[in-house]
């Protein structure tokens, strides 16, 4: 028997998914979620084998509730938008079903994930992450944080700094880390706005109070928080490029 969540905010459509699974006795939905909060708490409660997950979800969406997860389940994506990536999805989720979903569609999904589960070839949601491209540019990060979810606006961002598998996002309100690539944080911030200025720094371009020349072919920025960010020969063109100096 293989556990299941369903986690979409309407009502219909966890309804639809779950007449849509009746003809296959091996499925047993353990929880329906309408948020990726409570998404979150659920799957950490019954670890499912596999998750129905909408992408636009209110407080938390798809994305961000996986990105909290250290071991995410396997995934149909159920989404009545195609602008998320669709290629990298359907490379690395199970699959990614377009609302209204059909028998049919349906059908080949789970066949899909049933001949994954027996070959024991899971995707790797992990990769699928760091590979997702929104239309725009993110304006809040999700973390954990003490085992509650903590969403910090990008406002609030001081500087984000690389610390092994991990990142530090330090605020008005304190570091937080969060299991992610400077690399991707960098991707899904918009770039008018935040700065790669060396290879463990991220800063916002409103934060910069002055930088200061430190050694051959670098700088130092002091930021209005009071911190003092190395800032690397790239990171300084980058710099001008967005100051136009």
């Amino acid at each position: 028997m293989y556990n299941v969540i369903l986690i979409d905010d309407e009502p219909l459509a966890r309804q639809l998914v779950k007449s849509l699974l009746q003809p296959y006795n091996q499925f047993n939905v353990v929880a329906e979620c309408a948020d990726g909060f409570d998404g979150f708490k659920m799957i950490q409660q019954h670890n499912p084998d596999l998750i129905f997950l909408d992408v636009q979800m209110p407080r938390v969406n798809g994305f961000e509730m996986l990105e909290l997860l250290d071991n995410p389940p396997s995934v149909i994506f159920t989404t009545a938008f195609d602008e998320y990536a669709l290629k990298a999805f359907e490379a690395h989720a199970i699959d990614y079903l377009l609302k209204p979903i059909t028998r049919e569609r349906f059908d080949k999904a789970i066949q899909k994930w049933l001949a994954q589960a027996a070959s024991k070839q899971q995707p790797q949601l992990q990769e699928l992450m760091q590979e997702k491209v929104y239309e725009g540019y993110q304006h809040r990060i999700v973390v954990k944080d003490n085992g509650l979810i903590r969403i910090i606006p990008a406002n609030d961002i001081y500087y984000v700094e690389a610390n092994d598998d991990y990142v530090k996002i330090v605020t008005k309100d304190g570091s937080f880390l969060k299991k992610s690539t400077l690399g991707h944080i960098e991707q899904s911030l918009d770039p008018q706005h935040f700065v790669r200025v060396h290879r463990s720094y991220l800063i916002p371009v409103s934060q910069l109070v002055r930088i200061e020349p430190y050694e051959k072919d670098s700088h130092i920025a002091l930021l209005q928080c009071g911190a003092k960010v190395t800032v690397s020969k790239t990171g300084m063109t980058k710099l001008k490029s967005i100051l136009g100096w």
